[in-house]
Formats: structure tokens, sequence, C-alpha cells
């Protein structure tokens, strides 16, 4: 059979395209969902400059990781007071796309628990309404802007919700460079290594195929030779500018793959120890490669092509660069014991994304 890759999202991809929010919500009404400090950044301020009175809502209080204490409250006054509005406006790192692409998804009622109760069966659903999504990351790194996915966090009940549907596929990204120029150095590596995450983990992947692998080949080759010099240089525009493809091109690699068992393992570290995502699901790639490497001929062509042959030198290799960024590379240094390692990562293997690890027969 074919392989097949599908992409809808109209993407604008260069420094100063915020503008093309003008053209892109004519005849609109828009609501703004943004991060709290995009206010004193003069984001927000931007925003309205070029949307003039079709902005007619503001969200800015989005947290990182979104959860359900928070996003209830958001969500019903949504849907209560701002029915009308045609277009969500997601303008921060992946927690305020993913904070919106929640948003956009009406259930009859509007009431978010019945939204929680959809995506809890783990299916698939015709939400009873949805808005439009134009997705504009100020981080490279979530890929979220290229894709349908959201994750939902519970951590009160320490679980979380995965959503994703056809409507949850933004209409356009608008990937600016120029908004990332203010990324303190903890965010650019964290986003960063989570761009990285995102192209390995397309790779060692059952889904993977020739033109993801294009994408991810690029955007890991690219990753590895920039983002250290950016974090030594984060006001360096042709940096920023660099990382940001890259990171874009990681999310279209993922975004017909989806991701593996590094992001698996990562839920769980989140979940138990607020590990940040970025570092979550990067400390262990070194770890993952080696249960990857020789499992399917096709998928060590790729990862050879990066790394060269022997494994050894590959994990050195990653190890370098996190090392480089100063990222902990073992389990033991975020607190987890060997059994608790065993138990994570076995429980990570049987998860919607560790049944994507190639070597998912890996103990």
């Amino acid at each position: 059979m074919a392989d097949t890759f599908y992409n809808p999202v109209s993407t604008y991809f260069g420094a100063g395209s915020l503008s093309n929010i003008k053209a892109l919500t004519e005849n609109q009404t828009v609501t703004l969902v943004t991060f709290p400090e995009a206010k004193s950044l003069g984001l927000i301020e931007k925003i309205k400059l070029l949307l003039g009175d079709r902005l007619i809502h503001i969200i800015d209080d989005v947290q990182p990781n979104p959860d359900v204490s928070q996003l209830k409250e958001t969500y019903e006054n949504f849907w209560r007071t701002f029915e009308h509005c045609d277009t969500v406006l997601a303008v921060g790192g992946g927690s305020s796309i993913d904070t919106a692409k929640a948003l956009i998804v009406g259930t009859e009622t509007g009431q978010f628990e019945d939204l929680l109760a959809l995506l809890s069966t783990g299916k698939a659903f015709a939400p009873a309404r949805c808005k439009k999504l134009i997705a504009v990351p100020t981080t490279a790194g979530t890929g979220s802007e290229v894709t349908p996915w959201a994750t939902i966090w519970d951590s009160q009940q320490q679980k979380k919700y995965s959503l994703h549907l056809d409507c949850t596929w933004p209409t356009a990204a608008i990937v600016d460079p120029d908004l990332m120029l203010t990324i303190p150095k903890s965010i650019t590596i964290s986003t960063g290594l989570d761009a990285l995450s995102h192209a390995l983990e397309s790779i060692w992947n059952v889904n993977a195929n020739p033109i993801s692998d294009t994408f991810a080949i690029s955007a890991v080759k690219e990753i590895f030779e920039c983002l250290p010099q950016l974090s030594h240089d984060l006001l360096n525009a042709e940096l920023r500018s660099r990382m940001a493809l890259a990171a874009l091109k990681a999310g279209i690699a993922f975004s017909n793959t989806k991701t593996a068992l590094a992001h698996s393992i990562s839920y769980e570290m989140t979940l138990r120890y607020g590990l940040p995502h970025g570092i979550a699901c990067s400390f262990t790639l070194p770890y993952v490669l080696g249960l990857a490497w020789g499992k399917n001929k096709h998928r060590d062509i790729v990862l050879q092509e990066l790394f060269g042959p022997n494994l050894q030198d590959a994990q050195a290799s990653l190890l370098e660069l996190l090392n480089q960024l100063n990222v902990k590379t073992e389990f033991s240094d975020y607190g987890v014991n060997e059994d608790e390692q065993r138990e994570i990562v076995n429980y990570a293997l049987q998860g919607a994304r560790g049944k994507n690890f190639i070597g998912a027969d890996a103990s």
C-alpha cells in the first residue's frame, strides 16, 4: 500500500508574518487566547491594532499544561457569552494553542464536563459545533500549530485527556520568528528539545513515511546545529528563524505519524514529578534510541543517516547535545528509582503513543 501524507493547515512563515491575521480574519469576529506576559510584551496591543473591532474577547491567563480546573470556567464563559464568535486566535506556546483547541470544540450544552466525558471514551466524535482556529506559536518547539492534537491535564486526578478531531486542525498557522526573540533561555531550550523529540519520534514510528522522514531529518540536523548556538545568543534573529523553521518541520513530520515512546514516558514524568514537557520528552531520547536501534531495517537507514552506523556513537551524540544544554539524562536525576523507571517505561509502552514505537515489544 502506498504511503500517504496529509496536512490541511495553510502555513505562513517569516519575520513579520503576524500581519497576515488581518487578511485571514476579514469579516470575522475573533477571540484571542494567549499567555499572561503577552500584555507586557506589547503583543496584545499589536494584535489589537491589526484586528481593531474584530477582536471581541481576550483570554490572557493561560498557564503551562492546561488543566481542567482552569479550563472549565474559561470554556463555559466562552460558549455562554461569545457563542457568536467566528474564530479563535491562539498566540503563545503549546499551552495556549492546546487551550484554544479545547475551546473551539463546542458541546450541545456548552458544559465542559460534557467535553471531558466525550474525551474519556478515547474515541473520535463529531462535535455539536466548532469554531475556526488560527495558531500563532511564540516558541519554536510545540508543533501544535500544524497538528490537530491537544493535551488537557487533570492534575488532581493524575490523568490526561487527548483531543484530536478533524476540526482541531488549525485553519492557518503563522510562524513569525520575531515573536520568539524575547523567549528566555530555559524555555528556548525546553521547547527546542520538544521539537527534536517530535522529529525523532516521527522516525522511530510505525507510521513513518518518506515524506515525514524528509521533514524530520532536516529538522534534526538543524536543531543539532542551531539550538546550542541559540542558547548562548538569544537575540540572534537568524538563529531564531532557523530554529522556528526546524520546529515547524518537526511539527509537520509528526502531524502524520503522531509521537511515540519518549512522549508516552513524558506524560508520567510530568504528572508525577511536574517536569516541563520539553525536558520530560527529551531526556530519554538516548535511552529510547537504544530501544529503537536494530528493530526495523528501514528505520535504521534513516537513523544511521543522522547518526552514523554505530549505536554507541549515536547515543553519545544525543548525550553530548543534552549535556551542552545542561539537561540531565538519567531517570535517577529526576528522583526516579530503578523499579519506578521500569514501571513508567512498561506503562508507557502500553499507551497509545507507546504503541506507535517500532520497539514496542522492548522492555
